[in-house]
């Protein structure tokens, strides 16, 4: 499936509206090492890097929720959100 990291990017804010509610930075990058993405979350000078999987990206471009990703989404609001 081919897709660019900039659309995988509106997926992942589609997908977790709260990511843009929340005033959320949202970076990604593709490691060839690792077969994955790399996830940077950044809000207020807080910063949180997690991976997803190639195949958990190829999933969610066909609109099916990566649940560790919405997890560590969920965590890094509850620590940093807005209160």
């Amino acid at each position: 499936m081919a897709y660019t990291d900039e659309g995988l990017k509106e997926k992942i804010a589609e997908m977790y509206p709260e990511i843009r509610k929340q005033g959320i930075t949202l970076g990604l990058d593709f490691s060839r090492e690792e077969n994955a993405y790399i996830v940077k979350l950044t809000r207020g000078g807080h910063e949180f890097t997690t991976h997803m999987k190639k195949i958990d990206a190829d999933e969610c471009m066909n609109n099916v929720k990566c649940i560790y990703l919405g997890v560590q989404i969920g965590e890094f609001i509850k620590n940093f959100g807005e209160v």
